[in-house]
């Protein structure tokens, strides 16, 4: 047996074993996620044109929009009770009233649709300062647009009859960089159920590598959350990782005690406190965190790429599951 059938076989008996649902048709929709793909979305998304993306601003306002239109070439629905796509709000920000938006799109699970996957990223970024746009290609340009590819792929599998069994939610939260406010309003005015929502995988920074790494594997992602609610779910994302793209999974920020509270600062946390298990998908911060020098040039699309197709495989396997998974206490 040569030895690329022998990795194939191996993955094969790894996946039954565990009952894990990857399938060669979620490989194939995995696949479709390529570096160019990301790469023209980011190059848009990053562009001067959104102005830095802060929340309530003329930039923000054309992110959504690009956004919103993303989701309607595609052929996705607008989330349930939301206003075209947008999930529209006002926030105080600094004494300020500021009129903002989440972005929500849904596919409609095919034999649970009333229970709910929500995959997000935030759509904001810190906008211009001192005259300078920052542009925020890894924050969160990058965590953006792999949610943009992920939900065009689990729609080609739709396309096929091959559709998730559970309902997936793509939210695009704003006001994140203000203070996790986006993701807090979803929380407290949830457009489905959070008792019937299973999971948050959140995607803050996936594009670029942490130089502060000791590790020099570049083929790694942060993951943060994955077993504080549930161990199920940390066992599911080892158990895909291993049977998909096999990359490095590293949890340093995950300790209870890492002084840099990540678990803290993202979206997720807002699910979390809700008592829904997450996962925080992150490459670290790097030296244009929050500068202007945060560009797409900057970006490896191609382990962008693999990070993406990850997520993907997870979300894939948490939507078709035969049974929800299981939180610690119960």
């Amino acid at each position: 047996m040569n030895t690329m059938k022998s990795i194939y076989l191996s993955a094969f008996l790894l996946c039954n074993s565990l009952g894990i649902a990857q399938t060669p048709a979620s490989d194939a929709y995995a696949s479709t996620i390529e570096s160019e793909d990301l790469k023209q979305l980011l190059y848009v998304y990053a562009s001067d044109f959104f102005q830095g993306r802060e929340t309530g601003t003329l930039g923000q306002k054309r992110a959504v929009t690009f956004l919103k239109e993303f989701y309607e070439s595609q052929g996705i629905q607008a989330g349930a009770g939301s206003e075209d796509y947008f999930q529209k709000m006002t926030l105080n920000i600094k004494g300020k009233e500021i009129d903002t938006e989440n972005v929500i799109a849904i596919i409609e699970g095919s034999e649970k649709p009333e229970e709910y996957l929500v995959i997000s990223s935030h759509l904001d970024h810190i906008g211009k300062h001192k005259g300078e746009i920052n542009n925020g290609a890894d924050d969160d340009g990058s965590g953006t647009v792999t949610l943009l590819e992920i939900a065009e792929a689990f729609q080609k599998a739709v396309a096929d009859g091959n559709g998730p069994k559970r309902s997936i939610i793509f939210l695009h939260v704003t006001g994140e960089e203000k203070g996790l406010l986006g993701s807090e309003y979803y929380a407290n005015n949830p457009l489905y159920p959070l008792a019937n929502t299973i999971v948050n995988l959140n995607i803050d920074m996936v594009g670029r590598t942490d130089p502060k790494r000791v590790s020099d594997n570049p083929n790694y992602i942060y993951l943060i959350g994955s077993d504080r609610l549930s161990t199920e779910l940390h066992e599911i994302s080892e158990e895909v990782n291993k049977a998909t793209v096999n990359i490095d999974l590293d949890y340093m920020y995950n300790a209870h005690d890492d002084p840099n509270r990540f678990y803290f600062r993202s979206d997720h946390y807002n699910f979390a406190k809700n008592n829904i298990p997450v996962i925080f998908y992150f490459n670290g911060t790097h030296d244009d965190y929050h500068k202007p020098t945060d560009t797409v040039e900057k970006i490896e699309f191609d382990l962008m790429k693999t990070r993406a197709r990850l997520i993907f495989a997870t979300a894939w396997e948490l939507a078709n599951r035969e049974e929800r998974i299981k939180l610690i206490e119960e």
